[in-house]
Formats: C-alpha cells, structure tokens, sequence
C-alpha cells in the first residue's frame, strides 16, 4: 500500500502517532491531511468487503448489497456464482428462480429483474465485458453513481470515490463536506482528498464508521480521531 508522505520536507503532512490537533485549527488542508495519515494507519488493511474474482462478479454483488450487509451478500454469492458462472447465465436465467435464489438480500424482486437486465446489455453491447467507463455503466440497469465508482475503483483501480452510508455520515461528522446530497459530498471529498487516496479513503471511511464512528452511539472516546473531529462527543 502506497503511504502518505509523513517527511518533514512535505508541508502540511504529520506523523500520524502525533494526535494533536494542528496549531491553526483553521488550517483545514493540515487537518485533513492529519485525519488520512490517522486513518492509514489505523486501517492500513481495509479494502472492500465483497468477495469476487471478476468485475461482473463484483456488478452483481454490489447491485446485491443495496439495503444488505456484505456479510449477507457475500452467503449468497458464494452459491450463486456456482450456478451462474457469467452473464450469459444470468441473462437466460427464469426470474423467479433468480428472486429466490438471491431473496436473502432482500428487495429481491428488483434486484433479480436488474441482474437480468443488465446482464443481457452487457451481451448486447459489450461483449458481456463489463465497461470500465463510469457513463456507460450508469446506464446499466441497477446501476447508480455509488455502484458505478465501486466497480471502477475495485475492478478496475480506477481512481473514485463511491459514497456510500457510512461515507456520507463520516464525510458531515468530520467537517469534509456539509452538503445534503450524494454527489454535493462525492464531489467535495473528491476536491479535499488527494486524487492517488480516493480509493483507500473510501475504505478507511467505511471501516471506521463500522467499528468507531457509528451511526448510533459512536465510540467518540476511542476514537483516534476525537483531536481533529469537529463534531467529536467527548472533552
């Protein structure tokens, strides 16, 4: 994993063991810089948490985590990559065999219907090869923005930034964003953030709102963060 310069020579960078807040507060690209140097750290592991081995593995899997945990989806696709094996075999598959085969994840009646239909287009017009083009996958059926960075970033190593759940939250509670809508705050961590980090800060984020920063009830005390959150609930 590429490291965040921490030399003294790279203004704005601190040694990410040094917990207290910068001397100018104010300083807003020091802190954030501060918070990704934490964040690495931390979480100098975090990647996504589907399993797949392919980017149509990840299409379906990531259509299928909507409203769904990971864990929940990753139960299910472990079955059902044995029975559909590419997207000829979801385009042909009968839908309600399909909906029951994924009715775990829930929402299942859409989801099967989009799995089928964006499997059909990528024969069509793809080649059955999922595109590494973020306007042509948006238009892929079950297919929105958070979905459409996700593929590229994992599949591809493409750089984005998917703003999912746990990213918004973060992204308000940390003072990077105070816009109210998906893109408003996909585009504000897209212009703070380094460009090289966007897909390692997506999944910082998203490991520390899972364990630390929690929708409910966070764990403001434990928190490496609690120096440099504006909205930290501790003294």
């Amino acid at each position: 994993m590429e490291k965040i310069d921490k030399s003294s020579s790279n203004a704005g960078k601190y040694d990410a063991t040094d917990n207290r807040m910068p001397e100018n507060p104010g300083n807003d690209e020091i802190r954030i810089s501060k918070i990704l140097s934490v964040l690495e750290n931390t979480y100098p592991d975090a990647t996504t948490a589907l399993h797949f081995k392919n980017p149509f593995q990840l299409l379906v899997a990531t259509i299928l985590a909507a409203q769904c945990t990971d864990r929940r989806v990753n139960h299910v696709t472990e079955r059902l990559f044995k029975k559909y094996k590419s997207p000829g075999d979801f385009a042909r598959a009968d839908l309600k065999e399909l909906q029951e085969d994924i009715k775990e994840c829930g929402l299942f009646r859409n989801k099967s219907k989009n799995i089928i239909a964006a499997s059909r287009e990528l024969l069509e017009l793809y080649d059955g090869q999922v595109p590494a083009d973020f306007e042509k996958l948006v238009k892929l059926p079950g297919v929105g923005r958070k979905t459409a960075n996700v593929i590229l970033a994992n599949a591809f190593g493409i750089p984005a930034f998917a703003v999912d759940t746990h990213v918004y939250r973060l992204a308000h509670r940390l003072g990077l964003s105070d816009k109210k809508d998906v893109l408003g705050v996909e585009k504000d961590l897209m212009k703070k953030v380094p460009r090289e980090l966007w897909i390692k800060a997506h999944h910082w984020l998203i490991y520390h709102g899972r364990r630390v920063c929690r929708a409910i009830n966070p764990k403001c005390a434990a928190c490496p963060l609690k120096d440099l959150c504006p909205s930290v609930r501790v003294s």
